[in-house]
């Protein structure tokens, strides 16, 4: 019995197509190993714990302590990731869209070389940084009273929740610049050319043309961050000795002190939610921008 032409065709392009998966697999093995032991077990195994007791049983014990010790350290966080957020969105628009509309090149030069220094710059050397200039006899207010703008006698520490507000910011800023500004630089010109030959100023071509253009890279970084800013821990370590403090000092405190893995992984959790309703906000904007409703 002879096999036709078109059965031997199709055996020889299964067998191309298995071989061809087989080797994509293997090849993005160990990058999905690496995710899968390094980010995705200890993620479940923590969300896990968090409702496990000390007899081994589900409960909601280790969530209810987590909420009844540590709820000003979690609104505490909430009101210090939102203010960061608002002042790096703020701000990288100011930057990226002097980069895109800034009509004089040596300050449109300077500008993009300084704004990214800070990228490379770990947090906690901009946590070190940040105590040495807004202690109260820091750098900053060192400054301020040789320049004759500050009485030594007013002299504060801003090593509060003004410090981290003002660090986070300052370390996110240029990551979300970067993206926004090239967003800003593929937006066609001819609108903005259209709009400034009928007399609109750069801030109204800024506002009403640019920035809606590129709302959603703009969304983009800004969770980017939030993920950042509630996942640094040398930063409020650094910055704050007291309570109420960010969600990472107090689970390493309550691992360090009272080796209580389980009411860290549940205070764990509302950083989880957090992100988690931050992201699905931008997947509901997006799918609603796509859909039209």
């Amino acid at each position: 019995m002879t096999v036709s032409a078109p059965a031997q065709v199709n055996d020889c392009f299964s067998a191309t197509t298995v071989t061809r998966y087989g080797l994509g697999l293997l090849m993005v093995f160990p990058a999905l190993a690496a995710i899968g032991f390094l980010y995705a077990y200890p993620l479940v195994r923590s969300v896990v714990f968090a409702f496990i007791d000390a007899d081994g049983s589900f409960s909601f014990v280790n969530i209810a302590k987590a909420a009844e010790f540590y709820w000003r350290d979690v609104v505490f966080s909430i009101g210090v990731a939102i203010a960061s957020l608002c002042l790096i969105a703020v701000i990288s628009i100011a930057i990226g869209g002097y980069l895109t509309l800034g009509t004089r090149a040596w300050a449109v030069n300077t500008l993009r070389w300084l704004y990214r220094w800070p990228l490379f710059i770990p947090f906690i050397v901009a946590g070190q940084t940040a105590r040495s200039f807004l202690a109260r006899n820091g750098l900053m207010n060192g400054m301020l009273i040789d320049a004759g703008l500050l009485d030594p006698a007013a002299a504060q520490s801003l090593l509060d929740w003004r410090g981290l507000i003002l660090t986070f910011a300052w370390k996110q800023i240029p990551f979300v610049t970067l993206l926004l500004a090239g967003a800003m630089a593929s937006v066609d010109r001819s609108t903005i050319e259209a709009a400034r030959n009928m007399g609109a100023g750069r801030m109204r071509c800024l506002i009403e043309i640019i920035l809606p253009q590129v709302r959603p890279t703009l969304l983009v970084g800004l969770i980017l961050s939030l993920v950042t800013i509630m996942s640094v821990l040398s930063v409020p370590m650094m910055i704050i000795a007291g309570n109420p403090t960010m969600m990472t000092a107090m689970m390493a405190h309550r691992v360090t002190y009272y080796g209580d893995y389980a009411v860290a992984n549940a205070l764990g959790l509302f950083s989880y939610l957090l992100t988690a309703v931050a992201a699905w906000a931008y997947l509901r904007m997006t799918l609603s921008k796509e859909t039209g409703r």
